[in-house]
């Protein structure tokens, strides 16, 4: 399989799929300076005014839009070399109050263990269980929680901003080797007092948490729910399985049906096969390298997923609530459960 895919990658290389697009990304820049610029001229016009809390709901939607460009420029997709990508994430990242070298290290293990118990941080607890035998060590009100994950993972979600933030900061004030440390803070603390400041002294204080609460929640949410479809409910891999480079990306990860509208949507994370074989492609190219990648799939009777942005909530739900059983007590009745049903 290994010397197959080689001749896609050359095939790849040879259609010019894997130049950068510094033009295409500088007008996905614009687009969002401009919905961001709008919302700040909105701001100032409403004032005291509980109208405020649409412009909080457009920061969610504008903030997640600069996460996916943070996470383009991360995978080396805009910028010609490495450092200068990496700078621009880096600013990008802090611009809307997450840590850059905290996400970075994240995603890195994410990409070269995908679903692979031990290895992908992305399949560990954090509140939610995606693994039975997690589940099964719940106690308390993650117990409580998990038996019912399937159907909390979205509202669960709401609180994903405020996690984000909280998971950053305690990586850039944890004791071990962080690059970049403060760099990172003294951006972090910039924006927050420069995003803070405003909204506490034009609102009320009420309509002021208001405020942060859609704008988080909406981050939150629309974080959640455009990396969730990417793998769960996808095949788990054993941590001590072998399988080569290509069938480890495929067969672990989902595309998201839709076109043009859903890469627009997701940042391109609707052909998450296509870049997880190839993490440094432009957005752009992602929808030709998906045609000769599912060919290759098909002449090589390699499961190739993609379904409908709905069906994979659905198929996330129903996951999630498969494993939340094993945090059932093992010693239950299930005659006395059923009573206590009826």
């Amino acid at each position: 399989m290994a010397k197959a895919f080689t001749q896609v990658s050359r095939t790849v290389r040879d259609l010019g799929l894997l130049r950068r697009t510094p033009w295409f990304y500088g007008l996905v820049a614009t687009g969002v300076a401009l919905a961001l610029g709008a919302a700040i001229t909105g701001f100032i016009l409403l004032g005291d005014s509980w109208f405020q809390l649409l412009i909080a709901g457009a920061l969610g939607v504008i903030f997640t839009q600069i996460a996916f460009l943070t996470h383009e420029a991360a995978h080396r997709q805009i910028l010609d070399g490495g450092p200068a990508n990496d700078r621009l994430a880096r600013y990008l990242a802090a611009s809307i109050g997450m840590s850059y070298s905290w996400w970075d290290a994240k995603h890195s293990r994410h990409h070269a263990n995908p679903n692979r118990v031990g290895k992908d941080p992305d399949i560990e607890v954090d509140t939610i269980s995606f693994l039975v035998e997690d589940a099964a060590e719940a106690r308390g009100l993650r117990r409580l929680l998990t038996l019912r994950q399937g159907w909390l993972f979205f509202p669960l979600l709401t609180l994903e901003g405020l996690n984000l933030h909280y998971l950053g900061i305690r990586h850039l004030m944890s004791r071990g080797p962080v690059k970049g440390r403060w760099l990172e803070l003294s951006l972090i603390a910039a924006r927050f007092a420069l995003y803070l400041t405003p909204i506490f002294l034009v609102l009320p204080l009420g309509m002021a948490f208001a405020f942060l609460g859609v704008q988080l929640a909406v981050f939150g949410v629309y974080m959640g729910a455009s990396f969730a479809p990417n793998h769960k409910g996808m095949p788990v891999i054993a941590h001590d399985a072998r399988l080569d480079f290509f069938s480890k990306q495929v067969r672990t990860s989902r595309n998201i049906s839709g076109g043009w509208w859903a890469t627009a949507l997701m940042g391109g994370l609707n052909y998450q096969v296509e870049h997880h074989l190839f993490p440094s492609m432009s957005r752009r190219h992602l929808a030709k390298a998906r045609e000769i990648v599912r060919e290759f799939c098909e002449d090589h009777d390699v499961p190739y997923t993609e379904t409908s942005l709905a069906a994979s909530y659905g198929i996330v739900i129903a996951y999630l609530n498969r494993v939340g059983l094993a945090a059932r007590d093992p010693f239950e009745c299930p005659m006395t459960a059923e009573f206590r049903r009826g």
